[in-house]
């Protein structure tokens, strides 16, 4: 029996108290802003632009009159409101029995929301159902353990909900990541941090949405990956099914140059999501469904660091 199917909100969020944040805690020692957020919120005043200044915050149209570049400048709030964008649809449902991308996301959000409503921050989450066209749930930004236990609640029910509907799945239904931002993009109308958790398998067009969101907000995309969607072990003949459409074709996964042709088409699609989400004014952080989320968050923390050095 899969022990996670009986995990509560509760006690999804003492065990990740207790596995994750405290562990944070020691390696971050409070300074949560290098995991979360970059110079800051509220725009106050314009500059020139100098070496080293971060390019996304070029004020365009001030350059374009003035002929040379200048860049906003922020000063950071004490408190924030933050977006979570969560992608619940069907391929979210792959991985090993014990540690699927939906459970890693309902970590990942899980623990996000925690350590920010515990510094006063109010969090809300917009999630994309397992139909992959349409947002399922909305939740509105608050702050405390409360809310938190809310956002975990929906995503157990979520997962719950799809591990039954899994077999009367729709044929032909593929994600599509554009409808969950741009309803992020409609509900943050203020300035605000917002994370995108999700394994980026979708159709194309949510590229603008990207860039549209990272214009107006401090932008995070977590990528939930499987090593599996990667490179498949060799097991001789068998099928692999599509988690979305559930097309299903029969592979050699003993041929070496299947495997290779496999491998290489799954780094050519990293490559271009990873320059696809940087050309969009945000950053990409992949998340391992066999990684510690510890480790992936701490080495999160130390690229956002290094990037404003």
């Amino acid at each position: 029996m899969d022990q996670t199917a009986t995990l509560t909100p509760e006690r999804l969020l003492r065990r990740l108290e207790w596995r994750v944040v405290r562990r944070l805690d020691g390696r971050l020692q409070g300074d949560y802003r290098s995991l979360f957020r970059g110079t800051g919120l509220d725009f106050t005043d314009l500059r020139e632009y100098a070496p080293g200044d971060d390019l996304r915050h070029i004020d365009w149209n001030v350059t374009a009159r003035m002929d040379t570049p200048y860049v906003r400048e922020y000063v950071e709030d004490r408190e924030l409101t933050a977006w979570l964008l969560l992608d619940h649809s069907a391929s979210m449902g792959f991985g090993p029995v014990d540690r699927q991308k939906d459970l890693v996301l309902a970590e990942l959000a899980t623990t996000l929301a925690h350590v920010l409503t515990r510094g006063g921050n109010r969090v809300g989450i917009v999630l994309l159902g397992s139909d992959n066209t349409q947002v399922e749930q909305i939740i509105p930004p608050a702050s405390g353990r409360t809310q938190v236990l809310r956002i975990a609640k929906a995503l157990l029910d979520r997962r719950a909900a799809s591990a039954v509907a899994t077999s009367t799945r729709p044929s032909g239904a593929t994600t599509d990541l554009g409808v969950l931002l741009k309803a992020g993009a409609g509900l943050a109308r203020r300035r605000a941090l917002v994370i995108v958790v999700s394994d980026f398998i979708s159709e194309t067009g949510w590229e603008r949405p990207l860039a549209h969101l990272a214009q107006r907000h401090e932008v995070v995309a977590l990528q939930v990956s499987d090593p599996r969607e990667h490179e498949l072990p060799s097991a001789g003949m068998i099928y692999v099914e599509d988690a979305e459409t559930g097309e299903q074709i029969f592979v050699d996964t003993d041929d070496p140059g299947f495997r290779a042709r496999l491998r290489a088409a799954a780094e050519d699609r990293q490559a271009a999501l990873d320059a696809t989400v940087r050309g969009a004014g945000a950053d990409l952080h992949q998340v391992r469904t066999d990684e510690d989320l510890v480790r992936s968050l701490a080495r999160m923390s130390a690229l956002r660091r290094s990037r404003r050095r």
